[in-house]
């Protein structure tokens, strides 16, 4: 989802705070880049989560490349500590992961549902 609120540029993403709560917890840095490659401007954009807290985004004020909506973008650098800082905060299931590595990809951890959570 895209919302411009004239002076602010937001990019609403699936992925939250629960999926990877570096930036949120002390700021991490993770790049972020659409997965299509293409010719696009950089705008100045706020990559946030669909959680209601303030404290839900990847990142703030950072200059990437235009986003369409429905398009796929890659959290970069964050597979080391995705699902081991991850939790179910918002009773939301945990992320899948992907692995890319050498112009492929893999599922190496598939996608939690909402009966795995009411298991736990």
């Amino acid at each position: 989802f895209i919302k411009d609120k004239g002076h602010k540029h937001f990019v609403i993403v699936d992925a939250g705070m629960n999926d990877l709560v570096r930036p949120a917890m002390y700021e991490a840095y993770h790049h972020i880049v659409p997965v299509e490659k293409k010719d696009r401007p950089y705008i100045k954009t706020d990559v946030v989560g669909p959680i209601c807290e303030t404290g839900d985004f990847l990142a703030l004020d950072r200059e990437i490349p235009s986003v369409e909506r429905g398009e796929y973008l890659a959290v970069l650098s964050a597979g080391a500590y995705g699902f081991a800082m991850s939790s179910h905060y918002n009773v939301r299931p945990r992320a899948c992961e992907v692995l890319v590595e050498k112009g492929s990809y893999r599922v190496i951890r598939e996608r939690e549902d909402y009966s795995y959570i009411l298991r736990q």
